[in-house]
């Protein structure tokens, strides 16, 4: 019988044999702490079908200059979001871009020499424009810095960079037409169309300018909305000549562009391994702050001093997580994933405060009684699936992402009147069409996380998990009506026709599961807050998930306006009653309430299903293969590649099979995630700003929530650590320390375990008594130990 009948008759997959984790190679070496940590982060890993703001070496954690050399970003992409930017299997540079995050990019600059060209080019003919064959055995990769040696002109460039500044050094050979190309009114990467560009020179060294752009999901979600990027440079050395360009055409003797295409050419006669040095300012408001920005935080700052400072930004943040151990290559995943984490989701408030606004004007942040800012506003992709790995790892250590996080939602909340989804200069950039802010809000604040209005805040949560009325698209969760009335969301539309109104959605399972779970987040800090009448309608609202439940199949299965399952019906089929994946896989998005779920299919199948799942998903590598495609594994049982299943693994610990979250946990690390540009985060897989980097981490830590710290007090559930030895500087400065004895690739099993010297035998405990530091401390062995952590399974629903 085979797997796809199966389901279709009774949802009981036949079993499988079991392959186990896989086992990786070990290398004598010292341990992290004698080591620069630095020296174990990789960006170039997963750089193929990378996303525009993946791949970014030259910043600093969460900063908005974030410098990286552009292969293809000029492309642009039809669809707003696919990979475009860098990529391992491109052999040519195009251009280094200043701005990389969601629906943001550009300001390029590039050092040429030779005859004028003021187009990039073609990847397939770098001669066709201004863009320059390299070879990655010159190219160097680190946090906070990149170097390349462009091989068609011989010259040599390096970035670097603070919060806000960008530095450029081009070491040049000897030329007559040496120029730095100044590509500022064209397309780059998300940037969608441009709409306005300005540069010029104000005086011999300095310049300044914008660009206006009108990203795809800005106009899809907010329509009204543009995006600004403003800057102001220096050029150490004073060019011979300045020419201008812009979609019209050159203009040799020009010191300044306006309109689409808008650009400069700077022209040097530089001798042999003259360097020429460049420094720019960037803000979102005004040339003005970006002028600010410079002066502020890099005027008197050499290139090289500004690397050392960005370098020592990344040792300090990314120490906060100290592994140890013989094997290099998990070492090298678990600090590039965290690298990862750290570097997504910038920061888009100038060093006055300033902020932009979605009308165009400027906001201004509040200053604490010392004068300082208490947060920083930011753009950011979607949260969508964050809860399940960025969001918990910023609990544990890096509590003030979290606060800026749930601050600019406040902010954007209280100018829009609603939580946005992605956030782009304060315009909504949905993505996904749905919005799991609220539950990311409600979790933060259960989690301890409340230096915010909290009474705003939970008026916004609870308004985004309910409210209907005059939402904006770009809120997300357009059939909140429907789901609000009905306890679900009707399936509607069809084909390649892909609606959400009042009366449904395409994406109507999916949608509904995730309402139901932020439903649940938002009871929770209604229950925290004291607020009865509000907990008792939200908790009805998280059983939502039952009126989509098929007894038959025992699969989450789309209903029509009139309560009928739909028909025909494939439990592998995308994209028809759910949002990047499928029946099987969106039938385990319970997370809130984990019993329910099992108690409905059966304990006994819910664990012979979930297992086979897991060996035959195996063989596919848990996801799309080799297949280089973010939604490679969307049709398929499993998909470690995108949100909706990243909490699945860990549903053993619920199931009372604590040792399958322990076995499947570590196979995921070791076989999806890898250390080379093609074979990173799974084959081209979605690594949205940090997301599967996080999961990696966590999951290497043997900690993870399936609930996401959402419940009244969260608790936290035990997988397999992967380390010998980890420490962890948590977010209120105490230290958590994981141990594990006998720990090798064959001995995923844990044996026995303690806390603070006290027997643990529970696979899980509370976030606050983990958060009080300590000692964890845990026997690993190759065989199950089916007696520990079955004792209390993890709490119930509250």
């Amino acid at each position: 019988m085979n797997i796809r009948n199966s389901i279709l008759k009774s949802a009981l997959f036949v079993t499988l044999l079991g392959l186990g984790s896989c086992a990786t190679t070990k290398n004598d070496s010292d341990a992290t702490s004698q080591k620069d940590v630095l020296s174990y982060v990789d960006p170039n890993i997963g750089t193929a079908h990378s996303r525009w703001f993946f791949y970014t070496p030259a910043a600093v954690p969460y900063g908005m200059a974030k410098l990286a050399p552009s292969t293809n970003g000029s492309y642009g992409n039809n669809d707003g979001w696919e990979a475009v930017g860098y990529d391992t299997r491109h052999t040519s540079i195009e251009g280094f871009v200043h701005f990389h995050e969601w629906q943001v990019g550009g300001i390029s600059f590039m050092p040429t020499a030779g005859e004028l060209k003021v187009k990039p080019g073609q990847l397939e003919s770098s001669a066709s424009g201004y863009r320059s064959e390299f070879d990655r055995k010159n190219e160097v990769a680190q946090p906070g810095y990149y170097k390349v040696l462009l091989d068609e002109h011989n010259i040599t460039a390096e970035l670097t960079a603070t919060k806000r500044v960008g530095f450029h050094r081009y070491t040049f050979p000897q030329n007559e037409q040496s120029r730095i190309i100044l590509d500022i009114g064209n397309v780059q990467g998300e940037s969608g169309w441009i709409t306005d560009a300005s540069v010029k020179m104000i005086d011999d060294t300095h310049f300044e300018g914008f660009v206006e752009t009108y990203p795809k999901y800005v106009k899809k979600y907010d329509p009204e909305g543009k995006v600004f990027m403003y800057f102001y440079g220096e050029v150490s050395k004073k060019p011979l000549r300045v020419g201008s360009f812009t979609e019209k055409g050159i203009e040799a003797s020009s010191r300044a562009a306006q309109g689409k295409g808008a650009g400069l050419f700077l022209e040097y006669n530089t001798k042999d391994q003259e360097a020429i040095e460049i420094k720019v300012g960037l803000s979102y408001t005004s040339t003005q702050n970006a002028k600010l920005n410079l002066t502020t935080e890099a005027e008197k700052l050499s290139f090289d001093k500004a690397k050392e400072l960005a370098q020592k930004d990344w040792r300090q943040e990314l120490s906060k997580l100290q592994v140890e151990g013989p094997n290099e290559k998990d070492k090298i995943k678990f600090y590039t994933g965290l690298y990862h984490a750290l570097l997504g989701r910038g920061v888009a408030s100038d060093v006055n405060g300033s902020f932009p606004r979605h009308d165009g004007t400027i906001g201004q942040l509040p200053r604490d009684a010392k004068g300082n800012f208490s947060y920083n506003f930011m753009n950011t992709d979607a949260i969508w699936g964050g809860y399940w790995n960025i969001t918990q790892l910023w609990t544990l250590a890096y509590p003030q992402h979290y606060n800026d996080f749930v601050h600019t939602q406040l902010q954007v909340y209280k100018e829009r009147g609603w939580f946005g989804d992605g956030i782009a200069n304060s315009n909504f950039v949905s993505g996904v069409g749905t919005n799991m802010v609220g539950l990311a809000v409600a979790a933060a604040y259960n989690a301890g996380i409340r230096d915010y209005d909290t009474e705003l805040a939970y008026k916004a949560v609870y308004e985004n998990e309910m409210g209907y009325k005059n939402r904006k698209e770009g809120s997300g969760k357009m059939d909140t009506k429907a789901f609000v009335e009905r306890g679900y969301s009707p399936f509607i539309g069809g084909g390649n026709v892909f609606i959400t109104d009042s009366t449904g959605s395409t994406f109507s399972a999916s949608h509904t599961m995730e309402y139901a779970f932020s439903a649940y987040a938002a009871a929770q800090m209604a229950k925290s807050m004291g607020k009865t009448e509000d907990y008792q309608k939200l908790m009805k609202y998280a059983d939502g998930w039952k009126n989509l439940f098929n007894p038959e199949t025992k699969l989450i299965h789309p209903k029509n306006i009139n309560g009928n399952f739909i028909t025909p019906f494939d439990p592998y089929q995308a994209w028809r009653g759910f949002q990047e994946g499928n029946a099987i896989q969106y039938t385990f998005f319970v997370p809130h309430n984990p019993e329910a779920l099992i108690s409905a299919v059966g304990k006994e199948e819910f664990n012979t299903r979930l297992d086979n799942i897991f060996t035959e998903s195996q063989k596919n590598a848990f996801g799309g293969g080799k297949t280089i495609d973010a939604f490679a594994g969307i049709n398929a049982l499993y998909n470690q590649g995108n949100q909706p299943n990243l909490h699945i693994s860990w549903l053993f610990n619920f199931s009372g099979k604590p040792w399958l979250t322990q076995k499947w946990t570590r196979a995921i690390c070791n076989e999806f995630y890898g250390t080379e540009g093609v074979h990173g985060y799974g084959y081209g897989q979605d690594e949205d700003q940090g997301q599967l980097g996080s999961w990696y981490v966590m999951a290497s830590l043997g900690l993870f929530d399936v609930k996401g710290f959402t419940d009244e007090r969260p608790i936290i559930q035990i997988g397999s650590p992967l380390f010998d030895k980890a420490t962890i500087t948590l977010g209120n400065k105490k230290k958590l320390v994981i141990e594990t004895q006998n720990n090798s690739a064959d001995n995923v099993y844990i044996q026995s375990a303690s806390f603070n010297g006290k027997p643990l035998n529970n696979c899980w405990l509370y976030l606050d008594e983990l958060m009080k530091g300590g000692k964890l401390e845990f026997v690993m062995g190759n065989q199950p130990n089916k007696a520990w952590g079955v004792a209390v399974p993890p709490t119930a629903a509250n």
